[in-house]
């Protein structure tokens, strides 16, 4: 039997410090982190696991939502642990949702009760941020933030610069660099410059 940890966190800016705590605290044996969203199970180190789980191993994670956002996929992923690969899984945050215990009609009807508002919880609350975040943008927007690159001007003397360039006294580089901006940008400012004309 070996103990296996789960992680996830949404994108690599995110600190996973918390969830290897409680790993530590439960003594797992081998530890798999994602960094990726909870949206679904196309992740490559949480399939990296699946393959690993023999039958009588043990998986733990923090809270329901690590293991995912989507309700249906939490329910099929729960089958597939505790059906197929014949595991225990171990909700930390969740003492309900221990399959190690309680295992007989009841204590399995309450498990599937608990996932089944928990992984509803999950999907919700990946939906509330979503939700949040357009609210954020639209308000940000009308304040006037601008999103993206800053817009990178050309400087006062980039008509000389490239009339220097098709004359052929210095290259494209040459005026990029002079201007502070990519090749790709100097090529843009051009075509821009040459519509305004």
């Amino acid at each position: 039997m070996i103990k296996y940890g789960y992680i996830r966190v949404s994108s690599t800016d995110q600190n996973e410090d918390r969830q290897l705590l409680e790993m530590k605290k439960v003594k797992v044996d081998k530890i798999f982190i994602d960094k990726q969203s909870g949206k679904d199970f196309n992740r490559p180190n949480y399939n990296e696991l699946l393959k690993e789980l023999k039958k009588g191993d043990i998986l733990y994670i923090l809270s329901i939502d690590r293991l995912g956002r989507n309700y249906k996929e939490i329910q099929e992923q729960w089958q597939i642990l505790t059906k197929k690969k014949e595991i225990d899984v171990v909700v930390i945050d969740m003492p309900l949702l221990d399959t190690r215990t309680a295992k007989d009609l009841l204590g399995t009807f309450i498990a599937d009760l608990v996932l089944q508002v928990l992984s509803f919880v999950a999907q919700n609350e990946r939906e509330n941020i979503r939700k949040r975040q357009e609210q954020g943008i639209k308000v940000a927007m009308m304040k006037g933030v601008k999103f993206g690159r800053p817009v990178k001007c050309a400087p006062e003397d980039f008509d000389l610069l490239v009339k220097q360039w098709q004359k052929g006294m210095i290259s494209a580089e040459q005026v990029a660099k002079s201007c502070n901006m990519s090749i790709a940008t100097f090529y843009r400012r051009l075509r821009e410059s040459r519509v305004k004309k």
